[in-house]
């Protein structure tokens, strides 16, 4: 199974298919349609006995509180996209049960959210990010579908516009209200599918979904318009959290009064990763808003503050450069490092709530289009975020669109269709053919970023661990 991520929906609605890839050649794909055609035309006749029942069951009165399944099998980044969702599905309807099936690698996003009720973990074919045969995805199915067939749900709404697995399981499972988006192959599987609207951010088309979940309930629609302030992203450290953050960067000599910037450097996917040396020169610029680290960099003293060319900070504290990741991104921390001529904090063993109280303690998060930077959103931390072959336009900023900025690539890979392409799962030897993300200039980071510290308070004092 291909791996799409972010513009995945795009591409399933345009069919398009990169031609650099040679598994992705005309003769393949028809074969490969062609058997998935057949095998889903075998699951809706198996399937439809049960879904005759469903249907009838659809027609008798609700119970006073509905048990509704949220699907949605993404990672660290789309799932605190889809966190709006939940708080707006339990302020709407109090009164349902809300239960979530994530996959393992993203389950923390959503677990200690307090309007989920029940979270199911399960292992989605295709988003492992590890080699699976063909036929895992339908070999999946039946086991799946009589696990969820247990709960009696009255309603599921498939979160992932292009998931047709998730459409075909909730159909195998009887659930007798199943809303997505009218993404073949799936559609044939839901009671409503919804048009899909492209290019959507993919927290709108969230909303919609629970939108039309809440009609199909009986419920009042969700108000409109959907934007960032009504509908917040939400994650929230513990104190316990906030202490260890507190604790960890006093370690390294940085108080309360330190201004705080994180540089976020990886992803999962290599096309989305900008050059070392280019984040090395960002962090040198950004270490240069202080007399003690401005070396070459000339600045002006006005009414307190040292101006730089990129940015006005107090003269109380030399900014701090943070780089974080995973264990697996330290070599690439460390190069990074090496570039920069301030001193620096490595972080690699936070966990995912520490992680995002360090983020909550930044005036400033730089990084790829990954998931930390939504994080960084979500603790109201401004960020500037690098994209190229995905669409910010899908999975960008939630959040005031003058404190998140996005640099787009906008050098078109020669094997590419286009512009953001929506492919990242490139074999290691094709990576140098697709340099989009790579190309983009430093220069125009750093003109976001100088509009960044033009607008927020760097030196702002973080206390009692929480901004």
């Amino acid at each position: 199974m291909r791996y799409y991520r972010q513009a995945s929906p795009v591409l399933a609605a345009q069919q398009q298919v990169c031609p650099c890839d040679s598994r992705n050649s005309h003769g393949y794909s028809l074969v490969k349609q062609f058997l998935r055609t057949l095998i889903l035309l075998l699951v809706r006749l198996l399937g439809a006995p049960g879904a005759r029942v469903a249907a009838q069951h659809a027609r008798k009165p609700l119970p006073t509180a509905p048990r509704i399944l949220l699907i949605r099998p993404d990672h660290l980044g789309d799932l605190v996209l889809t966190t709006p969702v939940l708080h707006a599905l339990k302020t709407q309807a109090p009164n349902i049960h809300t239960t979530m099936m994530v996959g393992p690698w993203s389950s923390e996003v959503v677990a200690r959210h307090p309007d989920i009720d029940q979270l199911i973990t399960f292992p989605f074919p295709g988003f492992q990010r590890t080699p699976q045969k063909p036929w895992t995805p339908y070999i999946l199915l039946p086991s799946a579908a009589q696990q969820l067939r247990r709960n009696k749900y009255d309603l599921v709404i498939n979160l992932r516009p292009d998931f047709w697995w998730g459409a075909a399981l909730t159909y195998l499972a009887c659930i007798p209200r199943r809303i997505g988006y009218a993404i073949k192959p799936g559609t044939p599987f839901l009671t409503r599918a919804l048009p899909f609207r492209s290019p959507e951010h993919w927290t709108v088309s969230n909303l919609r979904l629970a939108s039309a979940g809440l009609e199909a309930l009986g419920y009042p629609p969700l108000a409109e318009p959907y934007t960032p302030e009504r509908y917040p992203l939400q994650f929230t450290p513990t104190p316990e959290e906030h202490a260890w953050v507190a604790e960890r960067l006093s370690k390294e000599g940085i108080d309360a009064e330190t201004p705080v910037i994180v540089i976020h450097p990886g992803t999962a996917a290599a096309v989305k990763l900008w050059r070392p040396e280019a984040w090395s020169q960002c962090a040198n610029a950004l270490t240069g808003l202080h007399p003690r680290y401005a070396g070459d960099h000339k600045g002006t003293l006005s009414g307190g503050q040292v101006s730089y060319p990129y940015g006005t900070l107090t003269q109380s504290a030399p900014v701090r450069i943070i780089l974080t990741g995973s264990k697996h991104e330290r070599t690439l921390m460390e190069e990074i490092a090496r570039g920069i001529t301030a001193p620096v904090v490595l972080i690699t063993d936070a966990t995912l709530g520490q992680l995002t109280a360090l983020l909550g303690r930044a005036q400033l998060v730089l990084g790829v289009d990954s998931g930390p930077p939504h994080l960084a959103t979500s603790q109201g931390t401004p960020t500037v975020r690098i994209f190229g072959p995905t669409d910010p336009r899908l999975a960008g900023p939630w959040g005031p669109p003058d404190q998140h900025l996005v640099i787009s690539s906008t050098q078109r890979c020669p094997g590419c269709p286009t512009i953001p392409c929506g492919r990242i799962d490139f074999r290691p030897e094709e990576l140098s053919a697709h340099p989009c993300t790579r190309l983009v200039p430093e220069q125009q980071v750093m003109e976001a970023i100088n509009k960044l510290l033009g607008m927020t308070n760097p030196s702002r004092v973080i206390r009692d661990g929480s901004a």
